[in-house]
């Protein structure tokens, strides 16, 4: 990220989720093998859900004891730290992180100092050296492709632009990525890559003239979508274009449209790929997204710690990038000129959830 995957059956105090693959209680199966966490942001997105069923499955392969937690929903930090004291706890050789925001740094870096090695996927932490490395599409690149394909598809016509981020009480690398990739990709000029919001309300694009209406936290969720659309409708109602930071997102903005009767005409674009999201591509209810592969990124995790683990074999960055990238496609059925995307129907063969 249809967009389905197994949640996790048991909810413990404080709004963890948690699971285990393999035996043993400490750090280590019963027979002596590596102990791995995995960490998402929540337990409910089909993009960790679909994480976290990679990393079981690549655990299983790869003969790993796994546990899985979970803040309880995007934006959770004390969560998240609890769940890496669990893991210092019980002796885990390493920590795959998904970090919920700054609040997160402190734990990793105890844990770290504590001997386990700490991988984040998808979302890099900031400083991208809290961690030891970190497994992640390109973000910035992911924007970038939905804000070329954007200004393509207006072919110089004025875009009055909604932004629909994540958050607005705090700083999340994925956040300001995708949004400032966005507006790059749109040819429009961004003030601090690491800060939404900043850049002038009116200006020129790469095909004439725009108008940001708006730049709204929507949570990553469906329903922080319709809110946030919802808002920004009430500000300008000619938006002809909008960025959402996810499709679960996306789906709540199309939904407000409608309602407002406001649907026909407007170019969504998104981040995400899963299998839900790529059939709203081919349903023409977002035009364009992003797709990017969890479960690669928790394969590789899970891989990595345990060579590290049994031989101290670790992973090396991306040339050029402090991460590995993981890769990224455009998915669209209007493909724009000088673009490089794969059609819905390609798109489907490679989703998840």
């Amino acid at each position: 990220m249809g967009r389905s995957g197994v949640l996790l059956a048991a909810a413990l105090a404080g709004g963890m989720a948690l699971s285990a693959c393999g035996s043993g209680s400490d750090g280590g199966s019963a027979d002596g093998g590596v102990a791995v966490s995995l960490i998402t942001k929540n337990s409910t997105n089909p993009f960790f859900v679909t994480m976290q069923e990679g990393a079981k499955k690549a655990a299983t392969a790869e003969g790993v004891k796994l546990t899985v937690a979970a803040g309880k929903e995007d934006g959770d930090e004390a969560g998240q730290v609890q769940a890496i004291e669990d893991a210092i706890a019980r002796g885990d050789e390493g920590i795959l992180i998904t970090p919920n925001g700054p609040g997160v740094n402190p734990a990793i870096k105890k844990a770290r100092d504590a001997g386990l090695y700490v991988i984040a996927l998808d979302t890099p932490p900031d400083p991208a050296d809290t961690v030891d490395i970190t497994f992640a599409t390109d973000n910035f690149k992911a924007g970038e492709l939905i804000g070329k394909w954007t200004a393509g598809q207006l072919a110089g016509k004025p875009a009055t632009i909604a932004l629909l981020d994540l958050f607005n009480d705090k700083v999340v690398s994925v956040d300001y990525n995708r949004d400032q990739g966005f507006l790059t990709g749109m040819g429009i000029a961004t003030g601090d890559k690491k800060k939404n919001g900043d850049e002038a309300k009116t200006g020129s694009y790469s095909g004439g003239s725009y108008t940001i209406a708006c730049n709204e936290p929507t949570n990553g969720a469906e329903d922080g979508g319709r809110t946030a659309m919802e808002n920004c409708l009430s500000r300008n109602p000619d938006i002809n274009v909008v960025y959402t930071i996810n499709e679960p997102a996306a789906v709540g903005a199309h939904k407000a449209l409608q309602a407002a009767a406001k649907a026909q005409g407007v170019l969504i674009v998104s981040v995400d790929g899963g299998c839900d999201g790529v059939r709203q591509v081919a349903g023409g209810v977002i035009g364009a997204t992003s797709q990017q592969y969890p479960v690669k990124m928790a394969e590789l995790g899970v891989q990595a710690i345990k060579k590290i683990a049994n031989d101290g074999q670790k992973p090396e960055v991306s040339a050029g990038l402090d991460f590995f990238d993981t890769g990224v496609a455009l998915v669209t059925d209007k493909a724009s000129t000088g673009v490089e995307s794969i059609t819905s129907a390609d798109g489907a063969q490679r989703c998840w959830g």
